[in-house]
């Protein structure tokens, strides 16, 4: 802890304040308006991988259930009710994983931890601040430190390699919405599944499918395997979300057993701050808030992304 300005500064890891004559990366450090308005993508191998695996397997589940299970169906209306709903379910699922994968988390800008800023600051005296050494930012009551992101990230709940970004303060609605989705697809996959199954097996396996049984049946198994895998992970991962913000403590908090320095919100008001305003469909809209002229603001402000 050293005297600095009026206020007390405090180093996470003991490290001294960046001095009047040292100087950081002011490439890396933005502000907040100017990244709200940039695309967020973390270049991290894992997490693009795992990413592109949650597509395929959405892809791969969309293509059983519509070639292999609702267009050999003779039933008119069972095929087209069910291929709306799978299909518009599936349309909402990649939309929620791109939001998260894409929407700034609450990062703080890099290398703010200057003599200047804090002066901006306004801090009372004796009021004690933090910084964090590894990216050099002021960091702000409950933001924690992403070695992959290697930004601290505003109410970090944890790192998805999934969604390859991490949940945060500005994201994890749309995580949230992204597990719900998947658990209805996953689910109405399987009620397919079990319908087509029996559906074959009554029929002898005669014309219940345009590909031979054996292929067939090795496409549905697959697809089962997965809806159950992921209708399990994406569940439990829903219900975790929902009783954290209901509780207003991020799963970081949780597990670290921290003591809330905080005042906690009512649950009703803990729904209303992550997924905005009273009770609407907007709340399980993905799209809402989404403005593509954002996409654009890299030809005059920059890099197109802002990782």
């Amino acid at each position: 802890t050293m005297q600095s300005s009026g206020h007390r500064f405090r180093d996470v890891e003991h490290h001294p304040l960046l001095a009047d004559n040292e100087s950081y990366d002011s490439s890396s450090s933005s502000s907040e308006a100017d990244m709200a308005e940039r695309v967020w993508f973390i270049k991290d191998g894992c997490g693009m991988v795992c990413a592109i695996m949650t597509w395929l397997l959405v892809v791969y589940a969309d293509f059983v259930v519509t070639f292999v299970m609702l267009l050999p169906s003779k039933d008119f209306w069972y095929s087209v009710i069910n291929g709306v709903l799978f299909n518009c379910l599936a349309v909402l699922a990649l939309s929620s994983h791109l939001r998260t994968m894409l929407t700034d988390p609450g990062a703080v800008p890099k290398g703010n931890a200057t003599k200047e800023y804090m002066d901006n600051l306004q801090l009372k005296p004796g009021e004690v601040i933090y910084k964090c050494p590894k990216c050099c930012s002021i960091k702000p009551e409950r933001a924690h430190h992403c070695s992959i992101c290697k930004r601290c990230i505003r109410k970090m709940d944890h790192h998805c390699p999934w969604v390859n970004n991490c949940v945060g303060e500005k994201n994890q609605r749309f995580f949230v919405l992204f597990t719900m989705y998947i658990a209805l697809i996953s689910a109405h996959a399987l009620v397919l599944c079990g319908f087509q199954f029996f559906s074959c097996v009554r029929g002898q396996w005669t014309e219940c499918s345009d590909f031979s049984p054996p292929v067939t049946v090795i496409l549905m198994i697959f697809l089962c395997l997965e809806g159950f895998l992921f209708l399990t992970f994406t569940a439990v991962m829903f219900g975790t979300q929902i009783h954290s913000i209901c509780n207003d403590e991020t799963e970081i908090e949780r597990l670290k057993s921290e003591k809330p320095t905080w005042e906690r919100r009512l649950r009703w008001e803990g729904m209303k701050s992550v997924f905005g305003g009273q009770p609407s469909l907007l709340w399980i809209n993905p799209f809402a808030g989404f403005r593509i002229r954002r996409l654009l603001r890299g030809k005059k402000g920059g890099p197109e992304f802002a990782v």
